[in-house]
């Protein structure tokens, strides 16, 4: 089965950047639409955004917009997110997986990886 291992997180203070990285083991990503999904503390996971597997299109929820970038590396198996304009209520733990068009996670692609944590001070 494929393996997902998020990094990149970390402590930053509102308007600072960080950029998270999503490596798969085990099968290529290069077919599949790909995304990001967070889930804040008492929270559900949510949908983050996404990007295609062809021209690469890419899909954001409105709160990210203009702030987020996800991007893909096929060569290297790796789907990115760079975070510009951090805000506290981006708080949470970030994790990437194969994305169905309703933008929920494929989880008979892969299991949830362990995440990455990401904590944006006011």
């Amino acid at each position: 089965q494929v393996q997902l291992v998020e990094s990149g997180g970390g402590l930053v203070q509102a308007g600072g950047s960080l950029r998270l990285s999503c490596a798969a083991s085990g099968r290529s990503i290069s077919g599949e639409r790909m995304g990001w999904f967070r889930q804040a503390p008492g929270k559900q996971r949510e949908f983050v955004a996404a990007i295609s597997w062809g021209i690469g299109s890419t899909y954001y929820i409105d709160s990210v917009k203009g702030r987020f970038t996800i991007s893909r590396d096929n060569a290297k198996n790796t789907v990115n997110l760079q975070m510009n304009n951090l805000k506290p209520e981006d708080t949470a733990v970030y994790y990437c997986n194969a994305v169905l068009p309703n933008r929920t996670a494929r989880l008979d692609f892969a299991a949830w990886g362990q995440g990455t944590q990401v904590t944006v001070s006011s």
